[in-house]
Formats: structure tokens, sequence, C-alpha cells
């Protein structure tokens, strides 16, 4: 019985687990490669190819509901250090190593102070190197992910569930991804517009068809007056013909 053993064993043995989250979580960090990387390494027979969409994998649904601690505590550990590298920044000095100006930087007491400020960022990414076990993904970590989530206290990172599964065993795939960078904005439904402007009610159409209830409609009733005359005119001269005919 696994009592108060968290985690799935995922068919391997614990060597090979840790092996595999720490494969997952610097491929997580590695996307966020610049571009010039890819340009130099395109020379090489077997190039890298650049990700689809930078701060995502795709990986099983198991996979990276087990990663995903491990990747969020990284980035905990390097976010908390961006203070402490700030003052060592200010205490650095920008001459190159092992020139006359470095050599005196290095015995002045501006050397001592950056280090005491660098100790705390130094003991976090041997932390790092420790968890993950790739230098280049703790670098782009510390200079790059951790500068993004400055003031996000956690959540760092999201997973969405693929409807197409995996070929041939039939697994469910899912996307491990940094939240911030992909995030859908909802939108609100637009007004519907009006010739007026102003969107017209119920009340209004009643007022409108009790107003043309009760005025008379002139042209109706000019076209009934020219109407009579006309059959007036008629009927005098059907009168008066029928008046000569009998005096005939």
């Amino acid at each position: 019985m696994r009592h108060r053993r968290r985690g799935r064993k995922l068919g391997r043995n614990p060597a090979h687990q840790r092996a595999l989250l720490r494969n997952l979580a610097s491929a997580l960090f590695l996307t966020e490669r610049d571009d010039d990387y890819y340009d130099a390494m395109a020379k090489l027979p077997q190039a890298p190819k650049p990700p689809k969409e930078k701060g995502r994998i795709v990986t099983t649904l198991h996979k990276a509901k087990e990663v995903r601690p491990l990747v969020e505590k990284c980035i905990t550990i390097a976010r908390r250090t961006l203070n402490d590298q700030r003052k060592a920044i200010e205490f650095a000095s920008g001459a190159e190593r092992n020139t006359e100006e470095w050599r005196a930087w290095r015995k002045s007491k501006q050397w001592h102070q950056w280090s005491e400020a660098n100790a705390p960022v130094l003991t976090a990414r041997r932390r790092v190197v420790k968890l993950l076990g790739d230098k280049e993904a703790t670098q782009i970590l510390f200079d790059e992910i951790a500068l993004r989530f400055e003031d996000r206290p956690g959540g760092y990172t999201r997973i969405v569930r693929l409807a197409k599964p995996r070929l041939g065993d039939g697994g469910q795939r899912a996307l491990l991804e940094f939240v911030g960078k992909n995030d859908r904005v909802a939108k609100k439904p637009e007004e519907p517009s009006f010739d007026s402007g102003e969107p017209t009610t119920d009340t209004d159409e009643v007022a409108e068809d009790q107003t043309s209830d009760q005025e008379p409609d002139t042209e109706d009733a000019g076209s009934e007056e020219a109407a009579a005359d006309e059959l007036g005119g008629e009927s005098a001269e059907d009168t008066g013909g029928e008046a000569a005919k009998k005096d005939a």
C-alpha cells in the first residue's frame, strides 16, 4: 500500500521518473531560446528545429500534471532572487575579465559588496541546476522567465487538454504552457447599432401608433374632396343634357 506516497509512477523506476521530469521541465524552458541560436545551429547536419510556439510543449496529460510542480518550483526560486540580482548589478564591474580595471575592482571594497549581494543568486542557481540538470535552461530561467513573472505570486503554467489522442496507444495529450503569453481575451458582444443612434423601445412604437391614429390623413381627405367635385360636375352635365332633350 502506498501510504502518503503522492505522485504517479508512470511505469518507470524512481531514477527514470526523475530523469523524465527533468527533461520535460528543461524542454519547456529551452523553448524560450532566441532565434539567433537556431540561426547559428542551422549549419550543423542535425540542427535543432525551433518550436512551433515558444513557452509550450506537448506531452501526455499525466506527465504534464507531474512536471508542473517542478516547473513552478524552479520559477519561484528564480523569482525570489530578482532583488538580489539588481543589488549585485549595482556593485558589478563593467570591465572585461583579467584586465587591469577588473583586477583593481577585484581588490576593492566594491567586490565584497557585490559578492554578498550575489551569494543568494548563486545559491539559487546551483539549486535549480541540481533540480533540472541543465545549465542552459537555468540561465534562460533566471534571465528571461523570472522577470516575466515578477509580480505573479504563483500559477505560472496551465494545462490544456487536446481532443486528438496520441497515435499508437491512444493516450490523452495535453499542452503545458506558460501563463500570459497565449491567453485568450474574452470579447464582449457588441450592442446593435441603429440609424438614429438611440435604441427604440416598445413604448415609443406604441406612442407613434396612437398619434398616427389620432391625426387625420390630409391626403386622403383631399383626394375624397376632389373625387366628389368630379362626380358633382358630371352629374350637372348629365342633368343639363336630359333637360335639353325634353325641351326638344
